[in-house]
């Protein structure tokens, strides 16, 4: 009798099958070829049938998305039971095509492309409008870009607009393909970015991982775990998102192709690394690094030209990993900070100059720099179950992650340059608060490292034979599907919690833009927050105040007297109009800038107060304009 290892063939057929008819080789041999019900008994077969099973489910919940309705749990009640079970169907089809990853890779990649659309398209597809405020800022600077021609570096916009001009390689890039698609905006396209940017991150995090593993359940598991932990939402049509995708692009390039030779010691030895381990790189010639210098170029200059933090953090990556001797390429990191200084001293001198004279008030200043925004704690059950998510995957990722560096010490050391570049970003706690965003952008340059760690911590190592061995993969049958479920339940309120303040109907749109259109150019537009659709609306020809981004003692002063707070901040003489929406009202209190009930007191008091006169009032929001005196 066969044993059970021995029971199935690499392609998954059982052996022996008596029913399968027998065929000759070449060679006169007899074969057999798989009968149908083996067939259909084939991992192939069970895994195209999860994966259609998990579409079948995802159709039928997409047009049954309420998402016009959302209330303070954002989408997480508006999913119907149908995509629930669709997440979880996938999640256990990706566990059982891990049993054969290394043969059968196809598979795995297939049920990540298939998590990463079932997650991030609900938005691209049923939208109406731009999801985000931040990308519909966006795209009124690629508008802008478009009707102007050129951009105007040393133009002084409010709001911190002209950095937009300093650093305008992303938005160039937008409004080249708006053209060539031939499209109205970037709007037509603008929600896909979040799929688009994880299906190109997906193919470099593999070249990453695979220089370090030869598992491919340790790299597929790896490249799941960053998907669901990927939930900061910097994947949307934005510079960071896209100089992020480079950033990994000359992380790849530089752990395959900088190894200097002669230094890998001990790692020379394969055997006395961890089995999951891949072979150490071969060395590189001096004359092959300098080819990878100049393929770099350009994808540096791209970086510096789009983004002013990634660069930073790029410089750090590469700085930890000249710590060590195997990738200690330090001409790569003088030419990677030359472009950073070149650029910020001729494009981006204003703002760079700027930051340099805000570090003497915030270097040092762990506690600041570490806290997003100005915002309190946020209030509601809905708002307060994003934030406990958003605690419970960092300290679950680096519970993981931690473990796996110290229970597979081999793998570490391996591994280094990845364990380096997750802790590279930590000092930029001690520089700059990155205007409350800080605490975000380290947990997204170190997600990549810590990831794969994570991964690790689940899946254990292959080849060995031992009973300790043969314990950690029965514990891992049970700890590795039971850990990606309860991800997957930290990102969706991460991810979609707080979707009333990212989703604005057509008509509070339409509001916004016939409110700024009404305004004489040079008007002072006032809002609540920044945080809803078009509130950057031909942003060169107005001034904003978005007079809640502030410290919270400051907002509870403003609510004693809002109309005469804001009447306060306006300059003699200028127009001013005030526009508050629904959306508003959402991200002021998801974001804590008020108390619970603070904004309807706020709009109540501003509409009952003689300095402003009601311009426009309907469930879509309320437009006032300021007048000094109750006869004008």
């Amino acid at each position: 009798m066969p044993s059970p290892a021995a029971s199935q063939d690499a392609g998954g057929r059982e052996a022996g099958d008596r029913r399968a008819p027998a065929r000759k080789s070449a060679g006169g041999a007899v074969t057999r070829r798989p009968g149908p019900a083996a067939t259909l008994r084939s991992p192939a077969a069970l895994n195209l049938a999860l994966l259609l099973l998990a579409a079948a489910l995802w159709l039928w919940a997409l047009p049954r998305i309420d998402f016009r309705s959302i209330e303070e749990f954002g989408l997480l009640d508006r999913f119907p039971l149908g995509f629930y079970a669709a997440l979880a169907v996938l999640t256990f089809g990706f566990v059982l095509t891990l049993r054969r990853a290394g043969t059968a890779p196809l598979w795995p990649a297939t049920y990540c492309a298939a998590m990463l659309v079932a997650l991030k398209a609900p938005p691209a597809i049923l939208y109406d409008t731009v999801r985000y405020a931040w990308a519909s800022k966006h795209d009124a600077i690629i508008s802008r870009l478009l009707a102007e021609g050129t951009v105007h570096p040393g133009r002084e916009l409010s709001g911190g607009m002209s950095a937009y001009d300093q650093w305008p390689g992303f938005f160039s890039l937008d409004a080249a393909l708006v053209r060539a698609f031939g499209v109205d905006g970037a709007a037509s396209f603008i929600n896909w970015a979040p799929v688009a940017l994880g299906l190109l991150t997906a193919p470099v995090l593999i070249l990453v991982y695979r220089t370090f593993s030869d598992d491919w359940r340790l790299v597929w598991t790896g490249l799941w775990i960053f998907q669901l932990a990927n939930w900061v939402g910097q994947d949307y049509l934005s510079p960071q998102g896209f100089s992020y995708l480079l950033h990994l692009t000359v992380l790849a390039v530089v752990v395959r192709h900088f190894v200097l030779p002669g230094s890998a010691g001990a790692l020379r030895d394969r055997s006395a690394l961890d089995p999951a381990a891949a072979a150490v790189p071969p060395p590189t010639t001096t004359r092959q690094r300098a080819v990878a210098v100049l393929f770099l170029v350009p994808v540096v200059a791209t970086i510096n030209a789009s983004h002013q933090l990634t660069p930073v953090m790029l410089c750090a990556t590469l700085f930890v990993l000249c710590l060590t001797r195997r990738y200690r390429n330090l001409g790569l990191l003088a030419t990677t900070g030359l472009i950073m200084l070149v650029w910020n001293l001729t494009m981006g001198r204003a703002l760079f100059l700027d930051t340099l004279g805000t570090l003497r008030e915030k270097a040092g200043d762990l506690l600041g720099n570490s806290r997003p925004g100005f915002a309190g704690d946020p209030t509601g059950p809905g708002p307060e179950l994003v934030g406990s998510a958003n605690v419970l995957m960092v300290l679950a990722l680096g519970g993981l992650a931690a473990a796996a560096v110290l229970l597979r010490r081999k793998l570490a050391r391996s591994a280094l340059p990845l364990v380096l570049a997750a802790a590279a970003p930590l000092p930029m706690f001690a520089l700059n608060d990155y205007g409350g965003e800080m605490i975000f952008r380290v947990y997204l340059f170190g997600l990549p490292g810590a990831a794969f760690f994570a991964a690790a911590a689940l899946v254990p190592a292959a080849g060995a034979a031992s009973r300790a061995a043969t314990v950690a993969r029965r514990t891992a049958a049970v700890t590795l599907p039971v850990t990606l479920v309860a991800m997957l339940a930290g990102f969706l309120p991460s991810y979609y919690g707080k979707e009333g303040m990212h989703y604005a109907p057509p008509g509070e749109t339409a509001l916004t833009r016939r409110a700024i259109d009404r305004a004489p150019e040079g008007a002072l537009v006032l809002a609540a927050t920044g945080a809803f659709a078009d509130s950057y609306y031909r942003y060169d020809r107005y001034e904003r105040w978005f007079f809640t981004e502030q410290e919270v003692d400051e907002n509870l002063r403003m609510l004693k007297d809002p109309a005469g707070y804001l009447a306060g901040g306006i300059p003699a003489g200028k127009p001013a109009y005030v526009i508050l929406t629904p959306t508003q009202s959402e991200a002021v209190i998801g974001e804590g800038y008020l108390p619970e009930g603070g904004f309807d007191t706020l709009r109540r008091a501003l509409k009952r107060s003689p300095l402003f006169a009601v311009v426009e009032e309907s469930p879509h929001g309320l437009v006032l304009r300021y007048r000094p005196t109750t006869g004008g």
